[in-house]
């Protein structure tokens, strides 16, 4: 069965990856310090950092200390010299403004002539990502299914907050490919999972599961800016915190690094793929840990 790789590469030309940032930019500087370290054996190299917030972002900063191009499109700016007050995908005119923020943005970026990107802690969803394969680090555990599909997505600390109401004991960071938005919910982190990271334990600080199921159903329907506020919000952050040193910083690289090898891939049904020793295997992830890697297989070798 023919394979399609996800990441095509070209020649002795290492890919060139532009990574993605709206805030303190901590997952960037892990994979760029990654690199640093593999030295003549990286599988890739950064091309740009590329932020929607360069006021408020490290994106510059992060570029001067490692000599890294920044590309800059203030989206709140955008928006408002459009004459909308609010950046939100939730109106026809949003959607709008977005594909046109977009096409700006493609327009930078094309110089760089960048095979992947990476999105590390950026928060605008845009079309980008069917430019050329972004990868994306999300807060939950994507394995975890419920009526057969992904419960543990969502934007900020949404995915923690339904694993500590759910009863989890742990959580997990995943990595996968992020899909284009068509503006429907069931897209939200539906993408290839290329990795998860090792169990990280979910602490409640001193909370019962029933208490912060109560601060749940006591709050208003719809999200306030800024979050809730409340004990469950603190005690996501908490946990979010915690995911991110042990989560995030662990299985990004590492997911990366494979991928730059263009060693993931897609047969006819879309099942995502990993080529080893010459040989694509059908698998659903791999768990990266520190000191391991191990795939998780499905069904036989495919040649």
């Amino acid at each position: 069965m023919p394979i399609t790789p996800f990441l095509r590469l070209h020649g002795e030309r290492r890919p060139r990856a532009a990574l993605f940032l709206s805030g303190g930019g901590s997952n960037a500087e892990r994979l760029i310090e990654d690199l640093a370290a593999a030295g003549q054996t990286a599988s890739y190299e950064v091309a740009l950092l590329v932020t929607d917030a360069p006021a408020s972002s490290r994106a510059r900063e992060i570029g001067a200390n490692f000599g890294i191009p920044v590309v800059a499109n203030d989206i709140r700016a955008f928006y408002r010299e459009q004459g909308e007050a609010r950046v939100t995908l939730a109106t026809a005119r949003g959607r709008e403004l977005r594909d046109q923020w977009t096409g700006q943005l493609r327009g930078q970026i094309a110089p760089f002539r960048v095979d992947f990107g990476v999105l590390a802690g950026f928060v605008p969803l845009t079309n980008i990502t069917g430019d050329f394969p972004c990868l994306n680090v999300h807060p939950g555990d994507l394995t975890y299914l419920r009526n057969g599909r992904r419960y543990l997505v969502g934007l900020h600390t949404v995915p923690i907050e339904r694993a500590i109401l759910a009863g989890l004991n742990h959580l997990r960071s995943s990595v996968i490919v992020a899909l284009p938005y068509t503006g429907h919910g069931e897209d939200m982190d539906n993408g290839p999972l290329l990795g998860i990271s090792e169990p990280v334990p979910i602490d409640l600080h001193g909370n019962t599961i029933e208490e912060l199921r109560a601060v749940a159903g006591a709050r208003p329907a719809q999200r306030p800016p800024g979050g809730y506020g409340d004990r469950l919000d603190e005690v996501a952050k908490l946990n979010q915190d915690r995911l991110k040193r042990e989560g995030d910083w662990v299985v990004l690289p590492k997911a990366v690094r494979a991928f730059a090898l263009g060693d993931y891939g897609t047969d006819e049904s879309g099942q995502l793929c990993l080529r080893t020793g010459g040989t694509w295997q059908p698998i659903e992830t791999i768990v990266f840990g520190r000191d391991r890697e191990e795939p998780l297989f499905r069904d036989t070798p495919r040649g």
